[in-house]
């Protein structure tokens, strides 16, 4: 590859690019498996040389002004665009450039080919992640303790060091530190967790969530109890064995996506609502209605109190679950009107409201039947009756204002509430 400096690192380039041109058609069939081995060793360590070379000739970049050459706002984005990076890679390039000129230790190891840069760029981190008024004496020897640890441990082993190094080299400051670093942690973790579920159009719902670290683990283990029982079983009973004689344990394999994705199927089908918060007056249920003859053994589909449709096989499934109400058309069912017996609606008549109204009656509105209040049309203080008839479902903020003097309401033969403001 030509080139159009005279610098001592554009001539080794260009001898190492003559070198490599040699080996361009050079046949493995005869390399034995001892020298494969010792080579692709090589290999790392020369990639961790050539690394640090390019490193510190990115931080060099920014002092001589590269992104100026084409206008670009940053040396990563000219590196991006110069290299055919995305601008993703370049960013990390960059910031490992950055780390390792501020830790020259690191930056040394590197050049040795004692550290790779993967475990260069953790090491960085973690000392970026350092108390900021640390004494001089101590970041060295953590930097040290690091790069030591490097030599037997890779980059995750490195990650979980590089958070309790100080416990190492300044036990005195290690527990004060850890403890504000982990609220802060937590506070952050608790401020930044998200749950988000969207249909797909085709029967499914996905999402992502992110949540703090202790719920993300204890939704693990939850869904690891659902997904691999037999092997949990199975170790154990391998464990027990082990006192007896010297075989090996069964090993136990993580679950795939696809077993995790069916044990958090399970997981949610298994809740009990009852021990889960209320809303509106009703326990978390889902209401599923089907024809009797569904139930038994027929194939029209079944309806949710959300107004989509599963199969009968499916409703037949779900009909004996904690989740679930099945409400079964032409069935016998539990008694809705009470009079004056009852000052609220009971659960099965809120029921009985969400699979009728479909959720708020309000005309335009869209709220579930979870989201709303039941409402008396005839109001309890003037002698009303808790009637199903009588009784309709509106949100939270319609509820309001029904009950506000300066809305009058009609209800049309839809059973759709239109609310007009008093003049």
């Amino acid at each position: 590859m030509a080139t159009t400096a005279a610098h001592p690192i554009n001539g080794a380039l260009a001898r190492m690019h003559s070198l490599l041109d040699q080996l361009a058609e050079t046949s493995l069939w005869s390399m034995s498996q001892s020298a494969t081995a010792e080579a692709l060793v090589d290999f790392s360590q020369l990639e961790a040389r050539v690394t640090e070379l390019k490193s510190r000739t990115l931080a060099h970049a920014e002092t001589v002004a590269v992104a100026e050459t084409n206008a670009s706002p940053s040396v990563a984005v000219w590196h991006s665009n110069a290299t055919r990076s995305t601008k993703r890679e370049s960013f990390r390039q960059v910031r490992l450039a950055e780390g390792l000129d501020r830790y020259d230790l690191v930056r040394e190891a590197l050049g040795r080919g004692d550290v790779i840069a993967e475990q260069a760029s953790v090491i960085c981190t973690a000392l970026d992640e350092l108390p900021d008024d640390l004494d001089a004496g101590v970041l060295e020897q953590a930097t040290k303790a690091l790069v030591a640890y490097a030599e037997v441990h890779d980059a995750k082993a490195l990650r979980v060091l590089g958070r309790r190094i100080l416990e190492v080299v300044a036990p005195e400051v290690a527990e004060a530190w850890e403890a504000e670093q982990l609220a802060k942690e937590e506070h952050e973790a608790e401020k930044s967790a998200v749950f988000r579920m969207r249909e797909d159009g085709h029967g499914r719902i996905k999402g992502s969530f992110t949540v703090p670290l202790l719920a993300g683990q204890m939704l693990e283990r939850a869904l690891l109890a659902f997904a691999a029982p037999k092997h949990q079983i199975a170790n154990r009973a391998a464990a027990d064995e082990g006192e007896h004689d010297e075989q090996a344990p069964v090993p136990v394999r993580r679950p795939t996506a696809q077993r995790l994705g069916a044990a958090f199927v399970e997981l949610v089908e298994r809740l009990d609502p009852h021990d889960l918060p209320k809303a509106g007056g009703v326990n978390a249920t889902v209401v599923v209605t089907m024809t009797l003859d569904s139930l038994k053994d027929g194939l029209v589909a079944a309806t949710l109190d959300t107004g989509d449709r599963i199969s009968a096989a499916t409703a037949r499934r779900l009909a004996c679950e904690a989740g679930v109400v099945p409400v079964v058309l032409g069935g016998k069912s539990q008694p809705l009107d009470v009079g004056r017996a009852k000052r609220y609606f009971t659960p099965g008549q809120r029921i009985a409201m969400g699979i009728r109204d479909g959720g708020c009656t309000a005309r335009g509105c869209d709220a579930p039947p979870a989201m709303c209040h039941a409402h008396h049309d005839d109001p309890w203080s003037c002698h009303g009756h808790t009637d199903l008839d009588r009784g309709r479902l509106l949100c939270p903020y319609h509820h309001r204002r029904i009950h506000d003097p300066a809305y009058e309401t009609d209800v049309g033969a839809d059973n759709q509430v239109s609310f007009h403001r008093r003049t």
